[in-house]
């Protein structure tokens, strides 16, 4: 299945002509998850073709109006559209009253608005996935989250199931999808007997507004993909630590301690029309770092395995 991370917006505090209000999109199937809806997201997801009929979850990391100013569009568009299926909105404390007096002014909706207070721990469970969210260290109660798929099964080798007399068909797929099965002969073959280890399934990080700490380091342990705050540079580093945010560098550190395979650099301040510096900065610490743009987009892929039979 198809994951695939889209920045709607990337600067901090201000937009700028290059860079909208912070949002970043995760489409997996017919799920779309957004982190953060700053002003202009439902502009942005029209921009980055992906509409608003899909089943949808908001999940803000803090309530700076920067990190929420779209949601009001976003719900009256919806509005308009004659939506019916439910809208999610996961937050920190004060996310409830916060969309309620976006809803008084938008009026009665044809469809219900689910919002749920979360705090560090799980806070969304899918049929094979898992949201979870830690605490970051801003100037005010801010989240962090994760998007974490379940493991999936190890790789099927047809050999050793030949091996043990499991006739191909129905029974390899069995096997496949981690269940053991029963020969004709009364003999038990476990899954374990035909596939390798357990394989990963995809993780992707969001930090939200962050001072570089150990909490956000934990969450991200072994990410595909971390998108983390870096409103500065290193000459800003005062700067940072007084507003409750994180430089380039910072974010590259956190990136190394956590072992990602990939950091994205995002909220950056609007004093840095060009932020090249910024990642030149960071890939001095964390080599596999990108400077994230409106509207890129980037395939979550499967990590590499061992060559074998591919389980469906």
């Amino acid at each position: 299945m198809e994951l695939k991370v889209v920045f709607l917006g990337t600067s901090g505090s201000m937009p700028t002509p290059e860079r909208n209000l912070p949002s970043i999109a995760l489409r997996r199937g017919r799920e779309l998850f957004l982190f953060d809806v700053g002003e202009g997201t439902q502009r942005q997801l029209l921009k980055a073709g992906m509409g608003f009929k899909q089943k949808m979850y908001i999940l803000i990391t803090h309530l700076h109006l920067d990190h929420v100013s779209g949601l009001p569009g976003i719900i009256h568009t919806l509005s308009l559209l004659q939506r019916k299926a439910p809208l999610m909105v996961f937050g920190p404390p004060g996310t409830l009253e916060y969309v309620r007096s976006t809803i008084r002014r938008v009026g009665n909706l044809p469809f219900k608005v689910v919002v749920k207070e979360v705090s560090a721990g799980v806070v969304l469970r899918g049929p094979d996935y898992t949201v979870y969210a830690a605490w970051a260290d801003h100037s005010c109660p801010c989240l962090a989250y994760a998007f974490v798929e379940d493991e999936r099964p190890g790789r099927f080798y047809p050999e050793r199931a030949r091996a043990l007399g499991v006739p191909e068909g129905p029974l390899w797929k069995k096997l496949q999808s981690g269940k053991p099965v029963i020969l004709t002969t009364g003999k038990v073959v476990k899954p374990e007997d035909v596939c390798g280890p357990k394989r990963p399934g995809r993780k992707v990080v969001y930090s939200g507004d962050t001072r570089p700490c150990d909490s956000v380091v934990r969450l991200a342990e072994g990410a595909d993909v971390l998108i983390h705050d870096s409103t500065f540079g290193e000459d800003m580093a005062d700067r940072a630590l007084e507003d409750g945010h994180s430089t380039a560098s910072q974010a590259a550190e956190v990136a190394k301690k956590a072992g990602v395979l990939k950091l994205y650099l995002t909220h950056i301040s609007p004093r840095y029309r060009d932020a090249t510096p910024l990642l030149e900065e960071a890939v001095k610490v964390f080599p596999f770092t990108t400077l994230a743009e409106d509207l890129m987009e980037v395939d979550v892929k499967f990590r590499e395995t061992p060559v074998g039979e591919e389980c469906t």
